[in-house]
């Protein structure tokens, strides 16, 4: 069994073949394909509110009705809604495909530069405040090394898939390490 493993050439990431992926590396482009790129605990996450919202929108209808129907309804809930109930189970099941997930890593991933430039700018204005912070009340300026250390750190890329995207739009891959 061990030599039968040995044997079996490995399979990219995805299971899909790779001229894809070699494809999409050769033109540089900002989303990636459709293999999954490892993402942490946290982007994973933001990943899953993308397609709940999506879903909860394709079925807002069916939502709206049971919760019109569910309206001042206590105990009597599961008996006096359970129509409108399995039509809103029924349509976020029928829309809680792959496909759908797929849809929405990549519209996060089409999201990811506005997220950074809020981040950013949420950061510059935290700089900001501190700075006047300190002197209304008369505290020590910062260190302006500690100072420029955190706004150098505002212009580092996001790590996505383990790697992190390099200034003038070049991949990771495109440069040596």
């Amino acid at each position: 069994m061990a030599t039968m493993a040995a044997q079996e050439p490995p399979i990219a990431p995805g299971g899909g073949s790779s001229s894809n992926a070699k494809g999409a590396e050769e033109k540089g482009l900002p989303m990636p394909s459709r293999n999954p790129l490892p993402l942490s605990a946290s982007q994973e996450a933001q990943v899953r509110e993308v397609f709940n919202a999506r879903i909860r929108q394709l079925c807002s209808d069916e939502i709206k009705a049971f919760a019109d129907c569910a309206r001042n309804r206590t105990i009597t809930i599961p008996f006096a809604c359970r129509e409108s109930s399995r039509r809103m189970n029924g349509c976020m099941l029928a829309h809680a495909t792959q496909e759908e997930h797929d849809r929405a890593r990549e519209q996060w991933f089409a999201q990811r530069q506005q997220r950074a430039r809020e981040r950013e700018a949420k950061e510059r204005r935290k700089i900001e405040q501190e700075a006047f912070h300190r002197e209304w009340w008369g505290l020590p300026q910062r260190d302006p090394d500690d100072v420029k250390k955190k706004l150098e750190k505002l212009e580092l890329a996001e790590r996505v898939g383990g790697m992190t995207r390099r200034p003038g739009g070049q991949g990771a891959e495109d440069g040596k390490r």
